[in-house]
């Protein structure tokens, strides 16, 4: 049961006076955009969904869009700043269309997607300076951690996911050797820690990414956004492989692909544009989540193989990018004046 109050930003005569940062401005924008995106999915989740725990955690996060997205409004008023488009249940959902997945995806998609608007709240936090709009990315972020302690608890309450894997613990403190970066040639040394969580965290995300984006491939009408849809879908069906070969090679387990909870409609719930946008925004959440994994990483093997599928997903994005700004989808965010053209 959700017992958390909710937010009342305090609306001070200091606060409204400070003109908003670029940072406040950036992070307020994505923030509004990306929930509004979520509540539309959310909605039609709401329509289609028969397991009453499944359902209550829907009806939790279905809440909090709806509360940050009128808490962003209201900031937006108060500074005169345009209220961006960004997307609606009447213009992006086709309510009439038939279930696309089955219950238990719905658990894993609001893991997915918790996990996108943390990587939000998180890098806005220390970026924020005005009392108010730093006191709601911090409300922001406790409600979305409490969301997924709930995702978690659900997805091992019905036993739809098994935990990172067990390793043994360390007899001492010691230093790495001279092979500690081999992983091609020579010997090469056991995953540590840090190298299989990052691994089952990308598998977690990308066996998601790749059931959402074969559902999208299989109701949109644009030929052009079905081919792009399906080659997503191909490289990141290859990614996830590697990430489990890595994995099983030591005997470690690995999460499973989720695609069997996708039915055999045909039938679009959701506009060209919002599953376009929304494949951009988490195909760009995924760009840094690999940047996390290098970054604590130390094998030349998985070094390489995260280099190769960054490459992959930077030109998925431009090429999904390219598709939006043609089609006239792409929503531009605040931008710096331009000086030369004032005079």
């Amino acid at each position: 049961m959700d017992t958390r109050e909710p937010l009342n930003i305090r609306s001070t005569k200091t606060a409204l006076t400070k003109k908003l940062t670029s940072a406040e401005m950036g992070k307020l924008w994505a923030t509004y955009t990306g929930n509004s995106m979520s509540k539309c999915y959310l909605h039609f989740f709401l329509q289609h969904v028969e397991d009453q725990d499944i359902k209550n955690l829907l009806k939790k996060a279905y809440k909090l869009c709806s509360e940050f997205l009128n808490t962003t409004e209201g900031i937006f008023r108060k500074e005169n700043f345009p209220i961006p488009k960004g997307f609606s249940i009447e213009e992006d959902v086709n309510l009439d269309a038939p279930r696309l997945f089955e219950d238990e995806f719905y658990v894993h998609y609001l893991k997915y997607t918790a996990k996108a608007g943390m990587s939000i709240y998180n890098i806005a936090v220390p970026l924020v300076f005005r009392e108010d709009i730093r006191e709601f990315f911090i409300y922001c972020m406790k409600a979305t951690m409490d969301l997924i302690e709930q995702i978690n608890e659900l997805l091992m309450k019905k036993g739809l996911i098994s935990k990172p894997a067990i390793i043994p613990l360390p007899e001492k403190a010691e230093f790495v050797h001279k092979d500690f970066l081999n992983g091609f040639f020579g010997h090469i040394r056991p995953l540590h820690a840090l190298e299989i969580a990052h691994l089952y965290d990308n598998i977690e995300n990308n066996t998601a990414s790749k059931a959402l984006i074969m559902a999208f491939s299989q109701v949109t009408e644009n030929e052009e956004i079905r081919e792009l849809f399906i080659r997503g879908k191909n490289f990141t069906h290859k990614h996830v492989e590697l990430y489990m070969e890595k994995l099983h090679n030591e005997d470690l387990p690995a999460p499973s692909f989720i695609d069997h909870l996708i039915t055999t409609s045909t039938i679009s719930p959701f506009s060209e544009k919002i599953m376009l946008f929304h494949k951009v925004d988490m195909f760009s959440m995924k760009i840094r989540s690999f940047g996390n994994s290098v970054a604590v990483n130390g094998r030349h093997d998985i070094g390489f193989m995260y280099t190769r599928g960054l490459m992959q997903i930077a030109s998925f994005v431009e090429d999904a990018a390219k598709l939006m700004i043609k089609n006239g989808w792409m929503e531009h965010p605040p931008y710096a004046a331009k000086r030369d053209t004032l005079n």
